[in-house]
């Protein structure tokens, strides 16, 4: 399924396909619009599902860093979060109300890992 004639929503990233969105903050709570996302590229029926299934993860675990400060509205800081063989970059861009996010496949790393990086 490809959507590429769709506004790109979430992060930039040359990754495709990928899934972007970019969801509204709310203290510690994340909320998904389905008007702001997008797919970029061609994904499979079986990774679309897994999507599916492995999103409500990556929002719960945004949630859990925006609550403990290591993901903040205020200040730009990429997190990475692997599941399932996805990974899903998230950075608050600064904007002090929006998550952007971009969720891609990727190989199976070490069992559910959470690694963040800074930018240079």
């Amino acid at each position: 399924m490809s959507f590429s004639d769709t506004p790109q929503w979430g992060l930039d990233n040359p990754v495709t396909p990928r899934f972007g969105a970019r969801l509204v903050q709310e203290g510690h709570r994340l909320h998904f619009l389905a008007d702001r996302a997008s797919l970029h590229g061609t994904f499979d029926d079986a990774t679309l599902r897994r999507l599916e299934r492995v999103f409500p993860i990556f929002i719960e675990r945004l949630e859990r860093l925006l609550s403990t400060g290591e993901l903040t509205p205020r200040s730009s800081r990429c997190v990475t979060i692997h599941h399932d063989g996805l990974t899903c970059e998230a950075d608050t861009l600064g904007s002090c109300g929006y998550v952007y996010i971009a969720v891609y496949p990727t190989p199976l790393p070490d069992e559910h890992t959470i690694t963040e990086s800074t930018p240079l």
